[in-house]
C-alpha cells in the first residue's frame, strides 16, 4: 500500500493516521517461484508429505494393471531416448516407475533394472522381459544404493510428488556413473493451490520453477544435454487418441510446436487466462559431469 500523497506537508503538530501495514501471502515466496515448497522441510514434514503421498499414483488408477496403459511413449521418445549415445546399459534406475513400461523402448539395451517405488501395487521380478528388483524408498531422500550403480536413470513425473527435491537430484547425482544419463520430466507450473485438494491430482504435488530446476541440476554437477518443454495445456483433451496423445507421435509433435511458440508466457504461478496458455512441464537429459 502506498503513503498517502499531500500537495504540501502537514502543518507542524497536525496528526494524520499511517497506512495499515501490507498484508503478505505466507505463500507467495513459493508461488512467485524465488523458492520450491517443501525443499527446505524437516525429516518430520517429510515424513508427513511421504505418507500422504505413497499410494496417490496408485490410487488415481494406474493400480489396475488390467485397464493401465502407459502414456509417454512419444513423449519420451522425442524429448528423452533419441539423445541417449550409448547402445548399451549395464543397470538402469527408475525412481517411482510403477510397472517400469517406461523402459519398453530401451528393453534390448539394458541388463537390468531396480525400481524405486512406494506403492507394493507395482512390484515384480522382471520388467519388460528384464531382470528387476523393487525397492521401498525412504522417506528421507537416502536412496539404497552404492555411489556410481547407475548409467540409466529415469525420473519422469516423480520429483513434483516429492517434498526434498534438491537432496533427491543429489542421490540421483551420486548413484550414477560418469558419463550416465539421466532422464528428467515434471512440470515446472504450480499446478494450483496446492494447499487443498483438487481433481486428479494427488495431496501434496506441486511443479518446480524452472529457473530453481536448472540450477538444482547444475549444482549436483548433472550437465543439460537437451531441455524441451513440453504438456501445452488442452492438447491431451483435444487430441485424445486412444489414452494418450503422447503415445501419439504427430500429437506429440504439435505439442513441441505449441511449447516452442509459447515458450515466452511460461509463469509458474498464475490465475490470467492468457497466462495459462503455455508449456507445463520441462523433460531434461542431463548425463553427469
Amino acid at each position: 500500500m502506498e503513503r498517502p500523497s499531500f500537495k504540501h506537508p502537514p502543518l507542524i503538530g497536525q496528526r494524520f493516521n499511517s497506512p495499515a501495514p501490507e498484508e503478505t501471502n505466507p505463500l507467495e515466496d513459493y508461488l512467485s517461484g524465488r523458492k520450491l515448497y517443501g525443499d527446505d522441510f524437516t525429516l518430520e514434514q517429510i515424513d508427513t508429505w511421504f505418507k500422504d503421498e505413497k499410494e496417490g499414483y496408485a490410487e488415481l488408477g494406474a493400480k489396475n494393471r488390467e485397464t493401465y496403459r502407459y502414456p509417454y511413449h512419444a513423449l519420451n521418445s522425442l524429448h528423452g531416448f533419441r539423445y541417449l549415445t550409448k547402445s548399451h546399459f549395464s543397470h538402469a534406475l527408475g525412481l517411482g516407475a510403477a510397472y517400469g513400461d517406461e523402459f519398453e523402448p530401451l528393453a534390448s539395451k539394458i541388463e537390468k533394472i531396480s525400481i524405486v517405488e512406494p506403492s507394493n501395487a507395482f512390484a515384480s521380478n522382471a520388467v519388460c522381459g528384464i531382470p528387476a528388483t523393487y525397492v521401498p524408498p525412504d522417506p528421507s531422500g537416502v536412496l539404497p544404493f552404492a555411489a556410481r550403480t547407475f548409467d540409466l536413470v529415469t525420473c519422469l513425473g516423480v520429483l513434483h510428488h516429492i517434498p526434498n527435491v534438491t537432496f533427491i537430484v543429489s542421490e540421483i547425482s551420486r548413484c550414477m556413473r560418469k558419463g550416465g544419463y539421466a532422464l528428467i520430466h515434471e512440470p515446472v507450473v504450480s499446478m494450483g493451490d496446492w494447499t487443498r485438494m483438487r481433481p486428479g491430482l494427488t495431496k501434496h504435488e506441486r511443479g518446480i520453477p524452472l529457473r530453481l530446476f536448472r540450477e538444482i541440476l547444475k549444482q549436483n554437477k548433472l550437465r543439460i544435454e537437451n531441455e524441451a518443454l513440453c504438456v501445452f495445456p488442452g492438447v491431451q483433451r483435444v487430441g485424445a487418441v486412444g489414452a494418450s496423445v503422447y503415445n501419439n507421435r504427430a500429437w506429440t509433435a504439435i505439442d513441441g510446436m505449441l511449447c516452442r511458440l509459447f515458450g515466452s508466457n511460461l509463469s509458474y504461478h498464475t490465475e490470467s487466462i492468457w497466462k495459462k496458455l503455455r508449456p507445463t512441464s520441462a523433460y531434461f537429459v542431463v548425463t553427469r559431469e
